[in-house]
C-alpha cells in the first residue's frame, strides 16, 4: 500500500511533516484543538463563542460560512457574509480560522479569509476541488469520508500533494452505524495505522463521530490517547437553538471542562496542550 501515495507515505521521508499555522506547528509535540460552531450564523452569537473557546484555551477558531447539507431546506450557511465574520473574528480574537471549501470556484475567496481550508467527508473524492487545493498553497485539513479506505483516504490527500501543496492534515470523524440514527464509530485504529504509514499529521473530529453530546468527551479523550495530534471540536452557546449539529455541540462550559481534562490528560502523555497562538 504505501507504493500507492509516495508523497504522503513515509517511504523516502520518513519524519513527521509539520504543517505552520500562523504560530502553531501542526503534528509537532503538543495537541491542538480547533473550537467553534458548526455554522457561522451570525456576528454577535459567533464573536461570543469565538472569546469563549480562546478563553478555555483553543488553538484555532472554527467555523462555516458554506455548509453541506443533507436537506436542501437546511441552513447551507451564510456564504460570503460568513467569511467575513471569521475575518472579524479572526481579528478580534487573534486565533487562527479554519473553514469548509465545497466549490472550487470558491477556494480563492475562502483562502483569502482562513488560514485552513477544510475538505468535508462528502467531498474527500471531488478530485477538481482537490487539485485547485492543491494550486491554492493554504494548509488543507482533509476529512475521511464515511466508509471510505485508509487507501482511498490517503490517495485523495494525494491530489492535494500532487498539486504542488504539501500542508496536508488528515481528520478522522466516524462512520455510519446502521441503525443508530446519528450516532457513529469513531475508529480510533484508523489513527494509529495513518501515523504509521503517512508522514502527514492526524486529527480527529469527535464531534461528527459522536452524533449526539453526551459522547464527544469520551471520544476526545480517547483520540488524544490514541495519538491524534489535534481534535476538531463544536462548540455553541445554546445548541438547542443551532442552526445546524446543535446535537453534538458541547455548551461553552462543558467545552472548558474538556480542556481542562485534555489537557491533563496530554501532560500525562506527551508534552500537553500546544502553547496558545501567538
Amino acid at each position: 500500500m504505501p507504493e500507492a501515495f509516495p508523497l504522503a507515505g513515509r517511504g523516502t521521508r520518513p519524519d513527521d511533516l509539520v504543517v505552520a499555522v500562523g504560530g502553531l506547528r501542526l503534528g509537532a509535540a503538543g495537541l491542538v484543538v480547533a473550537a467553534g460552531p458548526c455554522a457561522v450564523e451570525g456576528e454577535e452569537t459567533f464573536l461570543r463563542t469565538a472569546q469563549a473557546v480562546k478563553a478555555a484555551g483553543a488553538h484555532i477558531l472554527r467555523g462555516g460560512a458554506f455548509k453541506p447539507r443533507t436537506s436542501p431546506y437546511s441552513f447551507q450557511g451564510l456564504g460570503r457574509e460568513g467569511l467575513r465574520l471569521l475575518g472579524l473574528a479572526r481579528r478580534r480574537t487573534g486565533l487562527p480560522v479554519i473553514t469548509e471549501v465545497l466549490d472550487p470556484r470558491d477556494v480563492g475567496e475562502v483562502a483569502a479569509a482562513a488560514d485552513v481550508l477544510q475538505v468535508g467527508a462528502r467531498n474527500m473524492q471531488n478530485f477538481p476541488l482537490l487539485k485547485e487545493l492543491g494550486r491554492a498553497g493554504k494548509p488543507v485539513l482533509l476529512k475521511r469520508a464515511q466508509g471510505a479506505t485508509i487507501e482511498e483516504w490517503l490517495l485523495a490527500a494525494e491530489y492535494v500533494l500532487d498539486s504542488g501543496n504539501e500542508n496536508v492534515v488528515l481528520c478522522e470523524r466516524g462512520h455510519r452505524l446502521p441503525g443508530e440514527g446519528e450516532r457513529r464509530a469513531l475508529d480510533l485504529g484508523a489513527v494509529s495505522l495513518v501515523r504509521e504509514l503517512s508522514r502527514l499529521p492526524v486529527f480527529v473530529d469527535p464531534s461528527h463521530a459522536a452524533g449526539r453530546r453526551g459522547l464527544v468527551e469520551a471520544n476526545a479523550l480517547a483520540a488524544a490517547a490514541a495519538g491524534a495530534r489535534g481534535l476538531l471540536v463544536e462548540v455553541h452557546e445554546n445548541p438547542d437553538a443551532a442552526l445546524s449539529d446543535g446535537a453534538h455541540s458541547l455548551r461553552l462550559e462543558e467545552f472548558q471542562a474538556l480542556m481542562g481534562r485534555l489537557g491533563r490528560l496530554a501532560a500525562a502523555l506527551d508534552g500537553g496542550l500546544a502553547a496558545p497562538p501567538a
